[in-house]
């Protein structure tokens, strides 16, 4: 497995057509995608994939595009998930709603699919850095994800690709908690099974490596929850 982590994309689309050309582009450019029909299957998935993105359509039969979006931003839980609305609605009245709504990101139909990959590599950009071969730091840590390096203090750590993932995404969100599961899912990926108990292992492989020259532990256990960095 790269150590570069994939980020996953879902695409709530009901023209089939529309569906087929999303995806294709989309694992073109490397992104993991999970289809949805109608906003119903949507929402279930939100839950159940944990995407990185939402490319959603306003028009959708039964619970509508506006509605997904709404019910998205208004969890906690699935706020920081952005959201570009594809919709035919190009009035200036449409796109305000859409963007009160909660959206992220509006584009008109017909849009450019060129145009459709460079918005929502910025919108990763802003959310998930280390997907996209940003460089991350926090306090003395610096992780280069496009050179597969991370630095404390300006000496280099010896991380294998597995701590190199799960470092990444406790940068990506200092302070933020992490359950088991959730890291679990975002390290190893949903298709592979994997003992909540190994995120323990690797945690303190990974906590050995960041002392290995010094300094302090920065990755803080939650009890009954599970992991923090800072």
């Amino acid at each position: 497995m790269s150590a570069r982590q994939v980020s996953k994309v879902l695409v709530v689309e009901d023209e089939s057509a529309q569906r087929e050309v999303l995806q294709y582009n989309l694992e073109a450019e490397g992104f993991g995608v999970v289809m949805a029909e109608n906003g119903d299957e949507a929402l279930l998935l939100v839950a159940e994939e944990q995407p990185d993105l939402v490319v959603l359509d306003w028009m959708l039969p039964n619970v509508s595009g506006i509605e997904v979006c709404r019910r998205l931003k208004a969890d906690p839980m699935t706020r920081p998930i952005p959201i570009i609305m594809l919709s035919a609605r190009g009035d200036e009245g449409d796109r305000v709603r859409g963007l009160e709504t909660g959206a992220d990101d509006y584009m008109v139909k017909p849009y450019s699919v060129v145009e459709l990959m460079a918005r929502l590599r910025t919108q990763l950009r802003r959310t998930r850095p280390a997907s996209m071969g940003e460089r991350l730091s926090f306090d003395d840590i610096v992780l280069d994800a496009a050179e597969h390096r991370v630095f404390r203090s300006g000496q280099p750590l010896h991380l294998g690709p597995t701590e190199f993932r799960l470092l990444s995404t406790l940068m990506e969100k200092p302070g933020r908690v992490w359950t088991r599961e959730q890291l679990l899912d975002r390290v190893w990926g949903r298709d592979i099974y994997v003992d909540t108990r190994t995120i323990d292992v690797h945690v303190g492989r990974l906590r050995k490596a960041l002392m290995a020259n010094g300094g302090n532990n920065p990755v803080r256990t939650v009890r009954g929850t599970g992991y923090a960095l800072g």
